[in-house]
């Protein structure tokens, strides 16, 4: 069963410019910081374990017993702050588009399995007849930007001096990331996520995938 799911993710030794990382880091932060529920898992419908699915990085929900906020996540995972923002704010441009938003829930809808306890009400909330503006005021769009930290780069522990580093560091991002030209009618939470070094990651991820793979 892992080796199986491990397959799925990407086979390629060209593993240096994927995103899976970064979108299985999203999956990550909304499950424990939010308690969304996934409603489709892209892995599950790709042709070929290397191809990239489009649309949306995350399809998840977040269900009580008289509403339903559907989260569409969006994440970039750069080692430099600058590219990640400048590439998610493309992409969020496109996620306010009411055509890319349509062809988007039509994907969607044809992805979701009718035995998921949420089926019935997502399907309504994304159906061509409900109002675009109901749907906006029901979807909030998660963005996890990734980068390489200069501030973790150059300490070795969590001192005084790192924290205001770190602190100064990340609010920063935060301000240029807020005075973007971002769609009003989106509501976004933002998560920075700063590294030591991308490539570093990548290798073990890649190096802890090949293990998994290996058990088939």
């Amino acid at each position: 069963m892992v080796g199986r799911a491990a397959q799925v993710i990407y086979t390629s030794p060209k593993y240096k410019q994927r995103g899976e990382v970064g979108e299985l880091l999203l999956h990550i932060i909304l499950r424990q910081v939010f308690n969304t529920i996934p409603a489709i898992s892209k892995y599950f419908f790709k042709d070929a374990s290397n191809d990239t699915v489009k649309g949306f990085d995350a399809v998840h929900v977040v269900a009580t017993a008289t509403t339903l906020e559907l989260w569409l996540g969006e994440a970039k995972f750069y080692d430099d702050i600058g590219q990640a923002i400048s590439k998610v704010i493309t992409s969020l441009q496109s996620h306010a588009d009411r055509d890319y938003l349509r062809a988007e829930f039509a994907a969607i809808t044809n992805k979701i399995d009718d035995a998921w306890p949420h089926s019935e009400r997502l399907k309504k909330l994304i159906h061509p007849g409900t109002s675009l503006d109901e749907v906006f005021d029901a979807m909030c769009v998660p963005v996890l930007l990734t980068y390489d930290s200069p501030a973790i780069a150059a300490h070795e522990s969590v001192t005084r001096a790192f924290q205001t580093a770190f602190e100064n560091e990340v609010l920063a991002h935060r301000d240029t990331f807020a005075g973007k030209a971002l769609p009003k009618k989106l509501r976004i939470h933002l998560f920075l996520l700063p590294m030591k070094a991308k490539a570093d990651l990548l290798a073990q991820f890649d190096a802890k995938l090949k293990t998994c793979q290996a058990i088939l």
